[in-house]
Parts: structure tokens; C-alpha cells; sequence
């Protein structure tokens, strides 16, 4: 969302603006922390197809925050300084969105925030726990080891949505263009059939029969239900990206066979993945749990591991209260958790449980897409053969009759 806010500063000056934030509460923390003191605060609300549409052709992809990091990373080794670094950066980029927020952080930067002040200032872009992982980095003197751990997991995080996504294209592809060739056909071809059909007075099967009655409901109506459809998706999208959306698929997609079991090991992963470089950049185990759960693309996980964060902070042990939300990770997060604790290589062995679990996504991936291609072929070939069938019998009957 974007505001609208007038502010004075410390020294008394009016100041005019816009913030990028979430939420009223962020967008007032983020003009706090650049020691304004708020006189006003409007939220511009715009249409939300149209701001959606927006939003979509000026987004910035995963993609494009995951070389920005490495490249800044790379940049912070050779001892290139956060500003000079920033200012090569912004050359570099092509993504207008980001090259204009890399802009905006080395004019804040220049101001005397520091650089987790700067990119608070652009949530809509970098994540809390990109965000926090820089702050904890800037507290130990390690900011370069924290963009190092980050262009890491960026790059280990797009290489597993990748897989999976892989893995869903050729199905869906099929099956849209199957669901294309029968609208064809049931609404343009069976209506110029019905005619005949009816004068011979041939023997018609019920599959025809039916048909029939959807190519003339098609024929008849096709521009309401394109427009229905367009409406219904566009509903959908905007509900699914509600937080009751949200709750509703996550619970849906983890009961859904065999996806179901590898949509909670991308999950895990992805906890394991996240907690493990929180850790090694020195930031609290229950703040690190809370971060990951904001961070891991599921308000389901997100509440769980928010209750593993209030027990932490009462005094439980991470292992005892990860095996008590056994619904959302297996037993053996919780026992090799118990080992790290005992160990005193915590961060060691959530690496471990993301690169077991990393190995059991592609391992299920890879059945997955061997599954899937014999599956689709006998399905569709049933279908097919179901409306060829439908075409076929009518008109050998109506031979018959001569």
C-alpha cells in the first residue's frame, strides 16, 4: 500500500512525501525511524484491478533481488563501500522498480541511514527477513557475510520453486489445451452437427445428447461465459490473496495426495533453509523462528511457528515445541533439532534438515514428472476418445438408416 504523510523533522522542517508500506502501523514505524514527527497519514487507495494490474508489470522478480545480492555481496568483499557499491548497482540494473529503489537507498545512505533503515523504506521489494538479517549483520560488523548468506539462500530458494513449477507447466499446458480444443468443438462444431442429426432421426447416444445441449448453452452464450470466467478468475485471485484465501489454500494444498506431502517438505525446507542463515547472522532463535515464519509462503506455517516462538521465549526448548506442531514437520526435525541443541550446532543442523529435505523434493519431483506424462496420456485419451466417440456413433447410425 502506498500513503501520503506530511512530516516535520527534528529541526522543524516541513516535509512532504509518499511510503511504500504494508500496513498504517509500518508505514508509521518507517517515517519514525527517520525521526519524523507525523502530522498527517492518508492511505491512497486506488482501483485494485487496476492496481494490480499495475503491480504486476512493475514488480520486481526473485530473480532480479537474487543477483542484485550476489553482485552486492561480491562487491562488499573486494571492500568496495556500501554507497559506491549501491551506485554500481544501480547502473547495472535494468529493472526500472528496483534501479529506482537502489536510487533511494544510496540517497539515504548519504542522508546517514544506516542500511536496514534504507531498505525498510521498501518492503514492497525486500522481505523482513532480508530486512532483519542486514540489521543483525550491521549490529556484529558483518554485513558482507550477511549479503554472502542471502544471495545463497535467494539462489537455493529459486532453484526449489523452479523445480516444482517444472514440474506443474507440461500438465497444465495439456490440460488448457485440451479444455480449448473440446470448447471448439462443443461450442462450434456439435451445433452445426445438431441439424442433421435431428432430420434422420438416427439413434443418438446420451453423451451426444448432452453434448449437444452445452455446444447450443456455448453457442448461444459464449460471451457471457468468457465474461464469467474472467470475473470468476479475477475474484478468485483477489480472494486467494486475503489472508482468509490465503489460510484457506494453504490447508487446501497440504491435503492434496502426493502434492500434498511435497508441498510440507518445500515448506520445511525453506524453515530450515531461512533459520539456519538467521542464526549464523546472529539474531535471536525465537526472532529467527518468528522472521521464518513470515518469510516461508504459508499462513498455516506462519501460525505454527509463531507458537513455537512464544514457547521458545518462555523457556521451552526449540526441539520439544517443533515436536508438538507434528501436523507441519516431521519427527525428525524435532530430533535432529534435539541433537544441534545438545550439540551446540543449531545452525549446522537445520543446514543438514534443509539439504535431506532438498534432496526428498527432487527425488519426489522426479517421480512426479514420470508419473504425471503416462497419467495424462491415459486420462486424455479417454476424453478424446469419449468426443470423437460422441461424433462418430451418431453418424454411423445415420449411415445405417440409408
Amino acid at each position: 500500500m502506498k500513503y501520503h504523510y506530511s512530516a516535520r523533522t527534528k529541526s522543524g522542517e516541513m516535509q512532504v512525501g509518499y511510503v511504500d508500506a504494508p500496513n498504517r502501523d509500518s508505514a508509521q514505524k518507517i517515517l519514525g525511524s527517520h525521526d519524523l514527527f507525523i502530522l498527517s497519514l492518508e492511505e491512497i487507495r486506488s482501483k485494485q484491478f487496476l492496481s494490480g494490474l499495475t503491480n504486476f508489470f512493475t514488480r520486481v522478480k526473485r530473480t532480479d533481488i537474487m543477483i542484485f545480492t550476489r553482485q552486492f555481496a561480491t562487491m562488499l568483499e573486494a571492500k568496495i563501500s556500501i554507497n559506491d557499491a549501491l551506485k554500481n548497482l544501480h547502473a547495472q540494473s535494468r529493472n526500472q522498480t528496483l534501479r529506482e529503489a537502489i536510487f533511494q537507498l544510496t540517497q539515504d545512505i548519504d542522508a546517514g541511514l544506516s542500511l536496514s533503515q534504507s531498505l525498510k523504506r521498501h518492503t514492497n521489494i525486500f522481505s523482513d527477513f532480508y530486512i532483519n538479517l542486514v540489521q543483525s549483520a550491521e549490529v556484529t560488523g558483518r554485513v558482507e557475510e550477511a549479503m554472502g548468506f542471502l544471495a545463497d539462500y535467494l539462489e537455493r530458494e529459486i532453484a526449489l520453486i523452479t523445480k516444482v513449477r517444472n514440474a506443474l507447466i507440461y500438465p497444465i499446458f495439456v490440460i488448457s489445451l485440451f479444455i480449448a480444443v473440446a470448447g471448439i468443438l462443443v461450442g462450434f462444431v456439435f451445433p452445426q452437427l445438431a441439424p442433421i442429426f435431428e432430420e434422420s432421426n438416427a439413434e443418438i447416444p446420451v453423451i451426444t445428447k448432452i453434448l449437444l445441449s452445452a455446444g447450443e448453452f456455448v453457442s448461444n452464450w459464449w460471451i457471457a461465459i468468457i465474461i464469467a470466467l474472467v470475473a470468476g478468475v479475477v475474484m478468485l485471485v483477489q480472494y486467494f490473496r486475503s489472508e482468509e484465501g490465503r489460510a484457506l489454500w494453504n490447508s487446501f494444498s497440504l491435503k492434496i495426495p502426493i502434492l500434498g506431502k511435497m508441498f510440507k517438505k518445500v515448506y520445511v525446507t525453506r524453515f530450515a533453509e531461512s533459520v539456519s542463515v538467521l542464526i549464523k547472522g546472529g539474531i535471536p532463535i525465537a526472532q529467527a523462528i518468528e522472521i521464518s515464519g513470515n518469510a516461508i509462503g504459508s499462513a498455516l506455517y506462519e501460525d505454527s511457528l509463531h507458537r513455537v516462538a512464544e514457547s521458545v521465549r518462555g523457556g521451552e526448548l526449540l526441539s520439544v515445541s517443533l515436536a508438538r506442531e507434528n501436523a507441519y514437520f516431521p519427527p525428525i526435525v524435532g530430533q535432529m533439532t534435539a541433537i544441534g541443541e545438545k550439540t551446540g550446532k543449531l545452525e549446522q543442523m537445520f543446514d543438514r534438515i534443509a539439504k535431506f529435505y532438498d534432496r526428498e523434493i527432487n527425488s519426489t519431483v522426479s517421480n512426479l514428472v514420470e508419473l504425471i506424462q503416462p497419467t495424462l496420456m491415459v486420462v486424455l485419451g479417454v476424453l478424446v476418445g469419449l468426443l470423437f466417440a460422441a461424433i462418430l456413433i451418431p453418424i454411423y447410425n445415420l449411415v445405417q438408416t440409408f
